[in-house]
């Protein structure tokens, strides 16, 4: 028999597995799906030979998260890191680009390479401390106090009317709000200022890498080690009810709180049920995804060495789509995040041809099909794309709901992302991975540290049950 039982393989669940088996717990995790991953699957969406990841693409975590940093992820897989970590391009062939290289991004920029570099400068020198701020529970009190205080002050003045004072131009401001457009949440808020400048410091103090392979390399890396260490991966079978699991110890749930709600049957403490019940879920995605008979023709130089980029325009443009979403409309011209991986990574594509990964924000359950307005800002940006496209596979933000269970209404950051989000993640307490059932953890995106590819759900949620249930240290996760 297991000592315990992990529902879910997305990231959060896979990390809270490898977590518990390398402490030398028996694990059993149970993947509802064919294939473990959840948000790390890579498939042959449209023709054999490209490949597709079905969700996440790029990384700016991999590199960061403590987790994937104990776990040594650089050492198991190979990631490709642009030197380009993501470029914004503007009309008349413009386009702001944040190299890895701090210095280099800020002499691009023009008048407001100065500018740019006195705000992000000290977040690239204290990444670490702003990273571990960021992966943790919110109510405690900070490490490193001075790396808390200069986010902090940043923070608050990009998610306010204030984000602009420091700029002349539109190269930098467009840079900023493309990051912190991640969030779809209206801009300028604080929970999406955070979110970017922290993704804008990871882009100048390591790289937003790419898995080579895809996504899903991230996964059989993971699963790899939880087999290696007597863990035991099911997939197929969907867990219905905490009562269809054996009599383990200690159960880590990847769900999200309606799904928690479904497995708990009505066990929960009336609070916590209503807590659970209230929780909120922010607005959603439309995925298109694109074979292409060369690469994407960008008006702007340099946009073709970024990993990642930020199609909206300028910040005031970008700004508007995400308020349009925010009071529930399709915008006309969205803002889209697109990559190109097959141009970093040879093997996602037959010779001759690219594969393009888009989305662009929608209302929740929006059963909307983008594909004509991720294509018309894709033209705007790179005459010639349409030229370009062999096939295209549209994802509805219903249809990514459909997808995966925790991505209600599509909303795939599994929770609302603002400020009370970030705070009550499900609920308000130092330990928001504990349920009130004993030996029952929730590790998914809806705990924090919230969204992203980053594993800290699951570490978190295992780092407790080690403590309160078998009273053993966290092991070393070193490969």
């Amino acid at each position: 028999m297991p000592d315990v039982a992990v529902v879910g393989s997305g990231p959060n669940g896979l990390a809270a597995a490898v977590t518990m088996a390398r402490a030398g717990l028996k694990v059993h995790v149970y993947e509802a799906a064919a294939t473990p991953g959840g948000g790390l699957r890579t498939s042959e969406l449209m023709e054999p030979g490209h490949f597709h990841d079905v969700c996440s693409a790029v990384h700016p975590m991999a590199l960061a998260s403590p987790f994937f940093r104990q776990f040594d992820l650089s050492r198991r897989i190979r990631l490709e890191v642009p030197e380009v970590s993501y470029g914004s391009p503007l009309d008349g062939g413009r386009a702001g680009l944040a190299y890895r290289s701090l210095d280099r991004t800020a002499a691009g920029l023009g008048r407001d390479g100065g500018a740019y570099r006195r705000l992000m400068a000290p977040l690239v020198r204290r990444v670490e401390g702003i990273t571990e701020l960021t992966l943790n529970q919110l109510l405690r009190v900070p490490r490193e106090p001075v790396a808390a205080a200069v986010f902090g002050l940043r923070t608050l003045e990009q998610g306010s009317p204030l984000w602009g004072a420091r700029f002349r131009e539109e190269l930098a401001p467009a840079l900023l709000s493309g990051a912190a457009a991640h969030t779809v949440a209206p801009l300028p808020t604080l929970a999406a200022a955070g979110a970017g400048l922290m993704l804008g410091a990871l882009a100048h103090a390591g790289g937003w890498p790419i898995p080579a392979g895809g996504s899903a390399a991230i996964a059989r890396a993971m699963v790899a080690d939880i087999e290696a260490h007597g863990g035991v991966m099911e997939t197929g079978v969907r867990i219905g009810s905490l009562a269809e699991l054996p009599p383990v110890d200690a159960t880590l749930l990847d769900v999200a709180p309606p799904g928690l709600l479904r497995l708990a049957d009505g066990r929960f403490p009336a609070r916590y049920r209503r807590a659970l019940e209230s929780f909120r879920f922010g607005n959603a995605a439309c995925k298109v995804d694109f074979i292409l008979s060369g690469p994407v023709p960008w008006a702007a130089p340099g946009l073709a060495d970024a990993g990642t980029v930020h199609v909206g325009g300028t910040r005031a443009e970008t700004a508007e789509a995400e308020s349009l979403v925010a009071a529930g409309r399709h915008p006309a011209r969205p803002f889209v995040l697109v990559s190109q991986p097959s141009r970093f990574d040879a093997g996602r594509a037959p010779a001759g041809r690219h594969i393009l990964w888009s989305y662009c924000h929608v209302p929740a359950g929006s059963t909307v099909d983008m594909s004509e307005a991720v294509m018309t800002q894709l033209e705007r940006f790179a005459p010639g794309f349409r030229d370009l496209v062999v096939r295209f596979k549209v994802t509805t933000a219903a249809g990514l709901a459909v997808y995966n269970e925790n991505y209600v209404g599509g909303d795939f950051s599994a929770g609302l992302m603002d400020l009370r989000g970030l705070l009550r993640r499900p609920v308000l307490s130092p330990v928001p991975w504990r349920t009130p059932l004993l030996g029952i953890y929730l590790c998914s995106s809806s705990t924090p540290p919230g969204p992203g590819v980053t594993g800290m759900p699951g570490f978190h949620a295992a780092r407790y049950a080690l403590k309160d249930i078998f009273g053993l240290p966290v092991p070393g996760l070193g490969y």
